[in-house]
């Protein structure tokens, strides 16, 4: 039996998201593909790296893409639980009732980012736990279920606190985001400066794609029907081989890790997990030491499968969503900045085609025309 059309409009409409995403910020890919995991399976994500590499930016993006009800606040050491939950409601307490006003605070957010997750003291990070990992905020003696979908935490490095230990663990995707490499320096100038002029403007445009997180429900209920088949077995062996290698991996983090792989072969649209599904694990580790096994005993399976490489290229059909997304918006480019951003993304279709798509003539045809396209407007601009 194949996904339901509503289902497969979902898919769509998220991948759609991602792809504008994947034209604003430079070298980010991954990341954005981990978010979008991380949405559907209901998981949440750490990206590890110094300030200025786009994690606030990209989440804060991501969240008006899937109109959710976004929270976005930069931990200290002096952040005070009000700022994160919410003030005491005075009347009532003058009444003798503790209560929290929760509006538009943490506990309301279907999404969130937290900037240095770990920068805080005790009593935050306590609760913390219980929301983000039952979705559940303790309002005096009233238990509230909250409607996160998934909270970003973002940090410099992993702590090495042992008592945080238990709170880290609750992020069962990482990712670790660095400064985009010279080569790739014109490419981020000029879609940094492009993504610059759409704050200028409040450009919200990826909005109107009717993504909702009632679109995400249905496909976070979906995983139940994704098959795992032999890749159950696989998945076990994996375990055993990365035990015996010295990888730390919790239990709560190898169960997880079955959720995201029927997540990714989902996201594929595929009612039935394999080999490719394994890519999400090379990000469910626990210490940054463990990074490079992690990539070299699960990608060369995931590879061999015909799953996507880690870094340089994506499937044929996400190529194609995004030169259909470019193509739609070549005439509605204004400014160097826009033209320069286009063509550049333009031309990563076409330097992935010719590395990796070699027979797809048909299709560099068409990335060749949009490029004349988009020179003829600059030409006339």
């Amino acid at each position: 039996m194949s996904l339901s059309t509503d289902i497969q409009k979902a898919i769509q409409r998220l991948n759609r998201v991602a792809a504008e995403l994947k034209l604003l910020f430079a070298r980010r890919d991954l990341a954005i593909d981990l978010m979008r995991l991380a949405l559907v399976c209901r998981e949440h994500l750490l990206l590890i790296g110094p300030p200025g590499t786009g994690k606030s930016e990209l989440a804060t993006r991501f969240a008006h893409g899937i109109q959710a009800k976004h929270f976005h606040y930069l931990l200290t050491r002096f952040t005070e639980p009000a700022e994160l939950f919410g003030p005491i409601d005075l009347d009532l307490f003058k009444k003798g009732r503790y209560h929290v006003r929760t509006e538009n605070m943490l506990p309301e957010a279907e999404m969130a980012f937290l900037d240095e997750v770990f920068q805080s003291g005790s009593p935050i990070l306590n609760t913390l736990l219980t929301l983000i990992h039952e979705r559940i905020f303790y309002n005096g003696p009233e238990l509230v279920k909250t409607p996160l979908i998934t909270l970003v935490g973002a940090a410099n490095n992993l702590p090495d606190d042992q008592t945080l230990k238990a709170f880290s663990d609750r992020f069962v995707l990482r990712h670790e985001m660095i400064a985009v490499p010279d080569e790739s320096l014109s490419d981020l100038l000029d879609r940094g400066w492009d993504l610059e002029v759409q704050n200028m403007k409040q450009d919200t445009s990826s909005q109107d794609h009717g993504v909702t997180p009632a679109h995400l429900n249905q496909l976070y209920k979906q995983l139940a029907s994704v098959g795992v088949g032999q890749i159950g077995a696989q998945y076990q062996e994996l375990i055993r081989r990365l035990r015996s290698e010295g990888v730390d991996l919790s239990d709560r983090r190898l169960v997880k890790g079955l959720k995201l792989i029927r997540g990714a072969a989902l996201l594929d649209g595929r009612e039935e997990a394999d080999a490719r599904d394994l890519w999400p694990l090379n990000h469910i580790w626990s210490n940054p030491e463990d990074v490079s096994i992690l990539r070299e005993v699960i990608q060369p399976i995931v590879a061999d499968a015909g799953g996507p490489d880690l870094d340089t290229h994506r499937p044929l059909d996400e190529l194609k969503d995004e030169l259909d997304l470019l193509a739609s918006r070549a005439g509605e480019l204004k400014g160097d900045g826009a033209f320069n951003a286009h063509l550049s993304a333009l031309g990563q279709i076409r330097r992935e085609l010719m590395l990796y798509h070699a027979g797809e003539e048909v299709l560099r045809k068409k990335v060749e025309d949009v490029i004349e396209q988009v020179m003829e407007a600059m030409r006339q601009s």
